[in-house]
């Protein structure tokens, strides 16, 4: 985690002062539920609760004494504490306490992300909205192909952003478990009812089964639903980052008054909050890699899995929070140039009509293969400059066949609102 992409909640969320905080609410459960079965003493858990002592630094340097992070919570949570302190931690292993109090934290930062992409959604569905017919050139490969609208490319990213927030919210639930099972996961010293108890109490859902740890897939699919969400935004910035070269113009992303694009040339303005999004997309994509390394591990558990959790977890979930920060100031103030893209249409000289003029052809008698070739020979001449539109050029092979619904653009655009309808009632 560095700060110039750490939002501060997840700051606060992965801090080491918030993660003995959730320790503590595990240890305090446990003991609840355990005086619910009448395992312990009535009231020991209150007890715990008000002599608990969460001091980060005393924990650090337990720890650097005793080499565990969770002996080193325990002593000093306990330092202050009376017969209570048998209790604290009974019949657990660190696991319990470690895996349970990961999957709250995941789970509040995935809410946390919802919450953006939220946001998001909204600031896109009214950029569709907004240039819902309005004409811009589509492109495959690359090359102008036909006329789209910009309103439904924008859509497009709505949907895509809505996909990442469906698997996400499916990944709550999934990844919204814990383990109160004991050292190898059989409830040894510890019973099944006291782990479905406590993570009632956590807001979490028992797991099936588990061996000292909770299965690491549950934590790889987390990342790289991250990751696809990652991709998702890459994507339309990648897309805003082409339609704002020099040659196409068609948007461009903020540029405030008092920014510069330049230390050499003054006259840029370079797609950098775009470029900073895909390069941090890589970044995830390489997280989900280490994620899914994680998932084998020898026999009951091993502990190669905890140092590469403690970067990946705090750095995706940060990074994914910026992003959809990020790419909603661009969405809401980005700049589009209506005019560029009706110019950007006709610049190849009609050519973008093949496909109707084909269709025209055919209509008028002609077979598939007659049509496309005289189309395609019409359409050389324009490119190799020949003949100054696809409209010229059709003259010397067409004869008197009316040919000028073929160039309107209205054929564009007549199912746009049929397409925008699927999203009426959207959430």
């Amino acid at each position: 985690m560095i700060d110039r992409y750490t939002p501060e909640c997840m700051k606060k969320l992965w801090s080491d002062e918030a993660r003995y905080e959730r320790w503590l609410k595990v240890e305090l459960a446990v003991m609840e539920s355990y005086e619910a079965y009448g395992l312990i003493p009535k009231g020991y858990s209150d007890l715990a609760r008000k002599n608990a002592i969460l001091d980060d630094k005393k924990i650090s340097e337990v720890e650097a004494q005793v080499g565990h992070d969770v002996i080193g919570f325990v002593k000093v949570a306990t330092s202050n504490m009376g017969d209570e302190a048998r209790y604290f931690h009974y019949g657990l292993t660190s696991s319990d306490v470690v895996d349970t109090s990961f999957s709250m934290a995941i789970v509040e930062s995935a809410n946390y992300i919802i919450s953006k992409i939220d946001d998001l959604m909204d600031s896109t569905f009214a950029l569709a909205q907004r240039y819902k017919h309005t004409p811009v050139i589509g492109r495959t490969h690359g090359v102008h192909a036909e006329p789209t609208t910009f309103g439904l490319k924008v859509l497009n990213w709505y949907d895509g952003i809505s996909r990442g927030k469906e698997r996400l919210t499916a990944e709550i639930k999934r990844i919204g478990v814990g383990k109160i099972s004991g050292a190898v996961g059989n409830y040894a010293n510890v019973p099944p009812e006291v782990e479905k108890l406590t993570c009632e109490k956590l807001g979490l859902a028992p797991a099936n089964i588990s061996t000292q740890i909770l299965p690491r897939d549950l934590h790889a699919s987390y990342i790289t639903v991250l990751a696809i969400i990652g991709s998702e935004f890459e994507r339309i910035a990648t897309e805003i980052r082409n339609l704002q070269r020099t040659e196409i113009r068609e948007v461009q992303e903020p540029f405030t008054k008092t920014q510069r694009g330049s230390s050499a040339m003054p006259h840029k303005k370079n797609p950098v909050n775009c470029e900073r999004i895909v390069g941090l997309s890589r970044i995830i994509r390489g997280y989900a890699l280490s994620a899914m390394e994680d998932i084998s591990l020898w026999h009951e558990r091993d502990i190669s899995h905890s140092s590469v959790e403690r970067v990946i977890f705090p750095d995706t979930t940060s990074l994914i929070y910026f992003m959809a920060e990020e790419l909603n100031r661009m969405i809401t103030s980005l700049v589009v140039d209506e005019e560029r893209m009706r110019s950007n249409i006709y610049m190849t000289g009609d050519l973008v009509f093949s496909e109707r003029v084909l269709l025209k052809l055919i209509e008028n008698g002609m077979s598939r293969e007659e049509a496309y070739l005289i189309v395609q020979k019409a359409s050389m001449k324009v490119w190799n400059n020949e003949s100054s539109s696809l409209k010229e050029a059709l003259k010397a092979y067409v004869g008197d066949i009316d040919l000028n619904d073929a160039f309107d653009l209205s054929c564009y655009l007549k199912h746009v609102d049929d397409i925008f309808k699927r999203f009426e009632g959207r959430d």
